[in-house]
């Protein structure tokens, strides 16, 4: 595949999108679910800072890009405005906690990292389903987008998981502490194994890409990192294998009730 095709493969649906400066601002003020806004980086005015303050107030991410990237997505008169409709519902991050514990189940959530590959994002969630994950967490920049190719290497799981996007995962460690769930950290260079973490309990598992792991930041958070044991002296693990391993582990305690 050449790469006009692949960036024509890339390019939203005319139909996931809304157009124009007033348009997107009438979207922001009914509380349409949206993917991220494209603005013209060199565009500004009353109009402009309200679609930023709808945007903040939504917790939705705006792009600020040159206008060659709004005119590749051949739509016309779009005035330095485009934004993407999402195609995933996001959810609460506190709202999906609440509904959890009224169930009487403990919590179990993954939260993502600097994981930009779509393909490695659909996998996870595919795993996240299956193992009876309850909600993913992504921050709103730094994190693939959950697009068609996502929506589709998931099998469709990314429509059917919660998904919680936060303007922080740092402040989002802080709502899961403050809710009494435990935030363990996938390391590679941790002592302790995976098989000696106690997962049956309230907890969430952070994932982090895989040249450069877990934001310093966001590890200094976390309560308790642990690594995957392996024989031999390898890198690391596909992200989403390693994901698969230890939500499947997650699985094991609880089902065992460890």
């Amino acid at each position: 595949m050449n790469f006009r095709n692949q960036q024509q493969k890339a390019r939203p649906k005319k139909n996931t999108l809304i157009v124009g400066r007033s348009k997107v601002i009438e979207a922001l003020q009914q509380g349409k679910q949206l993917e991220r806004i494209y603005l013209v980086s060199t565009i500004h005015g009353d109009v402009i800072d309200e679609i930023k303050r709808l945007a903040t107030d939504n917790q939705i991410p705006v792009n600020k890009v040159p206008v060659e990237k709004l005119n590749g997505f051949n739509v016309s008169n779009h005035e330095g405005c485009i934004a993407v409709i999402s195609k995933v519902q996001y959810q609460d991050l506190q709202q999906v906690i609440s509904y959890v514990v009224d169930k009487g189940e403990a919590p179990l959530f993954l939260m993502l990292d600097g994981i930009t590959d779509v393909r490695n994002i659909g996998a996870i969630a595919r795993t996240a389903l299956c193992c009876g994950v309850h909600a993913i967490i992504i921050p709103e920049k730094g994190v693939g987008a959950l697009n068609e190719d996502a929506i589709a290497t998931s099998a469709g799981a990314l429509e059917k998981v919660a998904i919680c996007r936060v303007s922080s995962l740092m402040k989002a460690v802080d709502e899961l502490h403050m809710n009494g769930i435990k935030v363990f950290a996938s390391d590679m260079t941790a002592e302790k194994n995976l098989f000696d973490v106690q997962l049956h309990e309230p907890a969430a598992i952070v994932m982090g890409s895989e040249d450069k792991g877990i934001y310093p930041a966001l590890m200094k958070v976390c309560d308790e990192p642990f690594k995957i044991p392996m024989k031999g002296n390898f890198e690391s693990l596909n992200v989403s294998v390693a994901a698969g391993m230890i939500l499947y582990e997650a699985l094991k305690q609880r089902m065992q009730g460890k």
